[in-house]
């Protein structure tokens, strides 16, 4: 899709039969990580894993907690930077803080975040006069700089720590290294692709300019710092011991979250934790599962129920008369039904 360019390829083509491909992958994903997640579980002690609960150390667990809110934090200037790129500058940062953390807090628990949190930004948005075109392409690009983060990390991670992606790939060491070159190559190109010459892709009312060399950067380092605060608190949930190193934990954690991005499942719920449980074998079952149990509740569960808390209390301050006003009735269901269609298509 990144490669589409004005006079070839639409960007925003129509539907193909990769649909229904990538449908039923992420179901066998699913499926066969279900079954794998509880072949693994089938062990575990409950009285033990109660008191691998118990025992958390609540520095511990507010540890985790803060990075968890530096991670959603991070999450707003996903937001905050598709606006600039959409040249919508004039909406405040709170409009984006609302908008990149509510999405994203919904989208993580209901699954097809494309559809649940791109409704939750048009609800948003649209009372500042955005369209749906203007939100297709805040989606769009806050899913760039997800992607672009997680190829940079990857990249990084896996050249660093090679034995790491192994856990999980079971690849020898010089295919992760080379895999790791070939990531790094690959956003490379794209850095010098979109800073070579601006770079539009789609057309009519629904073309956007990608971010060039020096923006893609800053995409980038917002990626990688949303990422890195995640595995950091995921880090810190973890069981002393065996001690293992920040860096093969971020890599097994992103691949993992990957894993479950692609299963669909909401919050990449039992694909996530079945390949943390595979990665690290090492670990003491019970405790890992219990670290990855705060893990939910600290990252899904508490945003989760934060944001509609929010949501309520907009809600309620803004009134049924204020949001029929911001988009016409007619026009406004109008323009939803495009903006789900849009949105499968670029998916």
């Amino acid at each position: 899709m990144l490669k589409r360019e004005r006079g070839l390829v639409p960007a925003f083509a129509p539907k193909s039969p990769l649909s229904s491909i990538s449908f039923v992958l992420s179901l066998a994903v699913f499926i066969a990580a279900a079954l794998m997640l509880y072949h693994i579980l089938r062990g575990i002690d409950p009285d033990k894993l109660i008191a691998a609960l118990k025992a958390t150390n609540p520095h511990t667990l507010l540890a985790g907690a803060g990075f968890v809110a530096a991670g959603y934090l991070t999450l707003t200037f996903y937001d905050l930077f598709a606006l600039r790129t959409i040249g919508r500058a004039d909406l405040p940062y709170r409009a984006a803080a609302l908008g990149g953390f509510t999405s994203y807090a919904v989208g993580h628990n209901i699954g097809a975040s494309v559809f649940s949190g791109g409704a939750v930004r048009y609800h948003i948005y649209s009372s500042w006069g955005l369209s749906v075109v203007d939100v297709t392409k805040i989606c769009f690009i806050a899913g760039l700089t997800f992607w672009l983060g997680n190829v940079a990390v990857l990249g990084l991670g896996i050249l660093c720590a090679p034995d790491a992606a192994r856990a999980l790939d079971q690849l020898p060491l010089w295919a992760n290294r080379g895999l790791g070159i070939f990531l790094l190559a690959l956003l490379s190109a794209y850095i010098a692709w979109v800073s070579s010459k601006p770079r539009l892709i789609g057309r009519d009312k629904w073309h956007l300019v990608l971010p060039g060399g020096s923006l893609t950067l800053v995409q980038i380092m917002i990626g990688i710092v949303d990422l890195g605060c995640c595995a950091a608190a995921m880090y810190m949930l973890m069981p002393p011991q065996p001690n293992l190193g920040f860096v093969t934990l971020a890599v097994i954690f992103v691949a993992a979250t990957l894993l479950g991005f692609a299963s669909h499942a909401p919050g990449g719920l039992g694909v996530f934790d079945t390949a943390m449980l595979i990665a690290l074998w090492q670990f003491n079952k019970e405790e890992l599962v219990a670290g990855l149990l705060l893990f939910r509740l600290l990252y899904y569960i508490v945003p989760f129920v934060l944001s509609l808390f929010i949501l309520g209390i907009r809600e309620a301050l803004v009134g049924r008369a204020g949001r029929s006003a911001a988009v016409p009735a007619p026009a406004a269901i109008a323009e939803a039904g495009e903006y789900m269609r849009r949105q499968s298509d670029v998916t």
